[in-house]
């Protein structure tokens, strides 16, 4: 019986974060050239990350999560591809208002955050994935033990990569997943309009940090840090933002 259940958690392991079919891959949206154009300043010196988050990373860390990037029509799939690299971008940013080609061109510059917060699981890779819970959960999701070997996430780029995926697929305790917001497939509750939580961009910065910059009543640095990075990136895909792109007037989950 244990092996039973073994080979089936495996088996259903495969299909939720198997290649994606029919042939389409997040390589048709974002090319190499338009991946540098996005991270422009990820390899410059001043970033600590210099060279680890590459293109081919980023593709095969994508064709492992079924949907990622390939749900619902081409203006979905770059939002959604517009929006996680827009969230990422901010907890990896080296940028600064007065920073060469703008803040917002100096996405993916750390690999891990600067500040031990939780050592030794701190933040590390696209999401800053932090504390030993999601360490335990990815690394279980990915095959990989990242409880005894927190810093694959900051030494392989494949892991790295999949591990914010996996938190982008993947509903937060009483959260739906970034990945459901933004492409639609989550419809708020009556507690979550009761909430201002509505459909759109909004609502995946309140999943990550809403405890620290949702329902304020006003934009906090961070939260407006990660607007301009997907409104960046949209500009760049030539998608319209959505709905409820900001948070001001959320409150967060839990409250």
């Amino acid at each position: 019986m244990g092996t039973l259940i073994v080979s089936f958690l495996s088996l259903t392991l495969l299909l939720c974060y198997a290649t994606n079919v029919g042939g389409q891959s997040v390589s048709s949206i974002i090319t190499q050239s338009l991946f540098n154009q996005m991270l422009k300043h990820r390899n410059d010196a001043a970033c600590p990350a210099k060279g680890f988050y590459t293109y081919d990373a980023f593709v095969q860390a994508a064709n492992s999560f079924r949907g990622f990037g390939t749900t619902g029509d081409l203006v979905t799939r770059k939002r959604e591809l517009a929006a996680f690299f827009g969230q990422t971008s901010h907890e990896t940013t080296g940028g600064w208002p007065s920073a060469p080609d703008g803040p917002y061109a100096w996405g993916y510059c750390l690999k891990e955050e600067r500040a031990k917060t939780d050592p030794p699981y701190y933040g590390r890779g696209p999401i800053q994935l932090t504390h030993k819970y999601n360490y335990d959960l990815a690394g279980k999701a990915i095959g990989k033990d990242l409880v005894n070997n927190p810093n694959l996430i900051a030494t392989d780029p494949v892991v790295s990569f999949k591990t914010a995926m996996w938190f982008w697929m993947t509903p937060q305790g009483q959260k739906p997943s970034c990945h459901d917001v933004i492409t639609g497939r989550w419809k708020p509750s009556a507690a979550d309009s009761a909430a201002g939580r509505a459909p759109g961009y909004g609502v995946t910065t309140n999943i990550i940090n809403g405890g620290l910059e949702c329902g304020k009543g006003f934009s906090t640095n961070e939260e407006k840090d990660r607007v301009g990075f997907y409104q960046k990136y949209c500009d760049i895909l030539g998608v319209s933002y959505g709905a409820n792109v900001g948070c001001l007037n959320q409150k967060p989950y839990g409250n």
